[in-house]
């Protein structure tokens, strides 16, 4: 299964040289639209020159910037499919193969984790497990029960740990707490849900650390993101699958509780002695 541009960036990114790592930054901050603008542009967005977008294009595959362009408006293309305009259309594509939805889900949980930086994943785990920080977690319609169920593991594991529910303007008041000691987890896949997108500007104009968890096609939210991780979400159906994004929450899951493996367990021990009483 083919990279798509933003996860191959992604992925590549810390290797690159620091010039072309800050055009790979500007172009995630605001993907696709940068690239969809003049090398010039681009280049005075990104704070480079016009040469290290080109070397920056080259390092990711294209032989020139039109090729390049090209694959981004496709990408936006993709990125702006709603459920209606896929209905149908994936079936007819994999008539005839057994059980395709099954396959592409477990193909999309492979491909993402080939593709995330374990560095990356590590780095977000670290701050997951820095129990002087508060953790805030959110996610779209689809994507906030995944949200919740992290936010449930890392409550027991560690304190100071919420998930924001309700009504957006309930989110703007716990705005009032948050600063640069805080942590969002923000999951946002397409269609992209632009209260979401409110939060975390104003989250991030607060000092906070925002940790995205997003698709391939990437949220606007990595505009302010400190850590940019895409999931596959593409299926043979009408809907993007949510088992890459679940499996993500696992790891983190996981990867806090290595780290905090006393404090863990000290905190389930209470939790089953309240249950006793």
């Amino acid at each position: 299964m083919a990279s798509n541009l933003a996860e191959m960036i992604v992925s590549r990114s810390g290797d690159m040289p620091t010039g072309e790592r800050r055009a790979a930054q500007a172009l995630l901050a605001n993907y696709p639209m940068l690239g969809l603008k003049t090398v010039a542009e681009f280049s005075a967005r990104a704070g480079v020159s016009s040469p290290t977008i080109l070397r920056f294009v080259s390092r990711i595959g294209f032989q020139n910037y039109a090729e390049f362009q090209t694959a981004l408006n496709d990408e936006l293309a993709a990125q702006l499919q709603s459920p209606a305009s896929r209905t149908g259309l994936r079936a007819l594509e994999h008539k005839g193969q057994i059980e395709p939805l099954t396959s592409a889900t477990l193909d999309n949980i492979a491909e993402t984790f080939r593709l995330i930086s374990p560095r990356q994943i590590d780095e977000i785990v670290a701050l997951l497990a820095d129990s002087r920080r508060r953790l805030h977690l959110i996610g779209g319609r689809f994507t906030d029960p995944i949200a919740r169920y992290l936010c449930a593991h890392l409550q027991i594991i560690r304190p100071g740990v919420a998930h924001l529910a309700g009504q957006e303007s309930m989110w703007r008041d716990r705005l009032l707490d948050m600063g640069k000691r805080d942590v969002a987890i923000v999951f946002d896949i397409r269609r992209y849900q632009p209260s979401l997108l409110r939060f975390a500007e104003k989250a991030h104009a607060r000092g906070v650390s925002i940790v995205l968890i997003t698709d391939r096609w990437l949220s606007p939210i990595a505009r302010v993101a400190s850590h940019v991780v895409p999931a596959r979400t593409a299926v043979p159906s009408a809907w993007d699958s949510s088992a890459a994004l679940f499996v993500v929450a696992e790891r983190l899951i996981a990867g806090v509780t290595e780290l905090l493996p006393e404090q863990s367990a000290a905190r389930l021990r209470d939790m089953d002695a309240l249950r006793d009483e």
